[in-house]
């Protein structure tokens, strides 16, 4: 009989293991807005500085977001403007510099939850500089 318990205590060990939580699966999905909005062209402005605006109209993670910012002439991968934020702030306002005249550029935003890096929102927009 001792055996016996032992045998079935040794068995059933695996199966009471606490289950993790992955927080990817119990974390709202990240939903953004922006202003300008995105797919959006924007009229050709004179400058120097165009405003951003991001804000997080789901329910900000736990830890946070990052927000990434990127601005490239339109066809080309070279940045002439980037900024990183790590926030818990809804809405959030970047200044985007450095715009060359004349050219298309395209503002790349990227979201991503600082709980579970999987959970991201991309978005971009187009402007010009007058």
């Amino acid at each position: 009989m001792p055996l016996l318990a032992v045998l079935v205590v040794l068995i059933s060990m695996p199966f009471c293991k606490k289950k993790k939580t992955d927080s990817c699966t119990t974390e709202t999905t990240l939903s953004v807005t922006t202003t300008p909005g995105n797919g959006t062209t924007e009229a050709p402005a004179v400058g120097p500085t165009f405003p951003l605006t991001v804000s997080i109209s789901s329910v900000m993670p736990p830890s946070g977001v990052t927000i990434d910012v990127k601005a490239h002439p339109d066809g080309s991968s070279t940045n002439f403007f980037t900024e990183t934020k790590t926030t818990s702030t809804k809405d959030n306002s970047f200044t985007i510099t450095s715009t060359p005249s004349t050219v298309v550029c395209v503002v790349e935003i990227t979201v991503t939850s600082k709980t579970c890096a999987t959970n991201k929102w991309t978005g971009s927009y187009r402007y010009s500089k007058k």
